[in-house]
């Protein structure tokens, strides 16, 4: 059971922490824990394997800094802590979060190791000895098989910002380097959402994992709710209308039935949207498929009955639609809560008509304040453009058993085809196919581009997807994509 944090003081003072640590601490400002430190730091100190739902800045790298210090035996020049970050920014903004924690302490090195940088020196600082080592999953790989970084001697590891690292591909990555730890160790593991590989880590390599969730309704000043009186025969119509004038980048449609769904996805392409759906009548290999391109943008609209869409945790989300009222409260209060995310705000649009009042009613006890109406009419489209994804998804034919990295894909791409860092977007690597996410305006090049060489030593087969999920057949079928080892993020 997620566990909630009780009424106790939020001083540091009632930590079991160094008196050295405190008043380090209180030179610092920190004078009272975030309700994250408050349920989490007592778990994490106790030695306890700790999963702690945690947005962006609500304090959790203090959690896992302040507890691998604690941890550390300074007189063992040895790699004790091993932190896993998603970017190589985010790497570097932690290691001086703990350097400037660690000031209490004489002679803690902190080591950061990431991508985009030369391996000699790297390699040159770990022979000198490092406490903590805080790094990019591709990069500390590398050092592994190097043999250039030991973890023998690790009883901490944290994963920051989890998800993020799974939604940028690197599960396989996370496995390997955790296997490569001792099995007695302490495993910190920190996400802003908590997606099914979340569960499959903490299955793999996690200890009888302490779960903290700060659960919180809805912010009113996040999720925008708007309500629409439609007749039944005017819904998809309003929902297009809808589409055409917010024009949110990604949009998830709930309809109570599977054949609202299909009637909707059927309207929405006639009228030019990049639309897909996700309903129980799918294949899982389908189903993955919809759930990568709605995930990378390079859907614009997922249409989904509740079912279909049960364990959807989607970043960035923009808007929610709800084509039909639910009747149960509890269930609208989950749908909407999927948008307005990680301080993004986000819209929640409901079509009602005039038989479903009473469903609002419901609503609107349920959530204690007054909904806000607004005329459909008053929706008008705000471009004259059709509302298209900004990405689109190149499929490559070979995956994990091919030992396909996203390191080598988006090496490829950023090397020798020439593609901007932010023109290419989310890897997923699967067993035996690899998908990545580009900028739709060059999707047709990079896949040309891809067409030169070969990926780890092999020809592959790269396709564009279209949005129906069938691959373009004028797009040449093989790429021989020249990868050379470039660093990885």
């Amino acid at each position: 059971m997620p566990h909630r944090p009780s009424p106790t003081s939020s001083s540091f003072e009632q930590l079991p922490l160094a008196p050295a640590v405190l008043a380090n601490l209180r030179q610092l400002g920190y004078l009272n824990m975030t309700p994250i430190q408050v349920a989490s730091l007592p778990i994490a100190l106790a030695g306890h394997d700790l999963i702690a739902q945690a947005k962006t800045g609500s304090g959790k790298t203090a959690v896992f800094a302040l507890t691998l210090l604690a941890r550390l035996d300074v007189s063992r020049f040895e790699v004790q802590a091993l932190v896993l970050c998603p970017t190589r920014e985010l790497a570097d903004q932690v290691a001086r979060e703990i350097r400037r924690l660690a000031r209490s302490e004489d002679n803690i090195k902190v080591l950061s190791l990431v991508g985009g940088s030369i391996m000699r020196p790297q390699m040159a600082s770990l022979a000198h000895g490092a406490h903590v080592v805080v790094g990019t999953p591709g990069r500390i790989m590398d050092h592994l098989q190097r043999e250039s970084l030991k973890l023998d001697t690790l009883n901490t590891l944290v994963l920051d910002e989890a998800d993020r690292m799974l939604d940028m591909g690197f599960f396989d990555d996370i496995v390997y380097i955790a296997r490569r730890c001792p099995k007695h160790r302490q495993t910190l593991l920190f996400s802003a959402t908590y997606p099914e590989g979340i569960a499959q880590l903490s299955r793999q390599f996690m200890r009888q994992a302490r779960e903290v969730k700060l659960t919180e309704r809805p912010a009113a000043d996040q999720i925008r709710q708007r309500f629409y009186q439609v007749a039944n025969e005017e819904r998809l119509d309003a929902v297009a209308r809808l589409l055409n004038h917010y024009r949110p980048v990604g949009a998830l449609a709930f309809c109570n039935t599977r054949q609202q769904c299909r009637d909707l996805l059927k309207l929405l392409r006639e009228q030019g949207f990049d639309a897909l759906a996700l309903h129980g009548e799918l294949e899982q290999r389908e189903r993955d498929q919809v759930l990568i391109q709605f995930a990378n943008h390079s859907c614009s609209v997922l249409v989904a009955t509740d079912v279909a869409a049960r364990g959807l945790d989607i970043a960035q989300l923009a808007a929610v639609i709800n084509v039909d009222v639910t009747p149960d409260p509890e269930v609208y209060i989950h749908r909407i809560g999927r948008t307005g995310r990680v301080d993004q705000a986000g819209w929640a649009l409901s079509l009602v008509s005039a038989n479903q009042m009473r469903r609002v009613d419901n609503i609107t006890k349920e959530l204690g304040t007054e909904v806000e109406w607004h005329p459909i009419d008053e929706m008008t489209a705000t471009s004259d453009q059709p509302l298209r994804a900004p990405m689109a998804t190149l499929q490559i034919l070979g995956g994990r058993k091919d030992k396909i990295r996203p390191g080598d894909v988006l090496g490829a791409l950023t090397g020798e085809a020439g593609l901007k860092a932010d023109q290419v977007g989310k890897i997923d690597v699967t067993e035996t196919v690899t998908y990545v996410a580009v900028a739709r305006a060059i999707a047709q090049e990079a896949q040309r581009r891809l067409a030169a060489g070969k990926l780890k030593g092999k020809s592959v087969k790269v396709r564009v997807l279209d949005i129906s999920g069938a691959t373009q057949t004028n797009a040449p079928s093989r790429a021989n994509a020249s990868i050379r080892r470039r660093p990885k993020p």
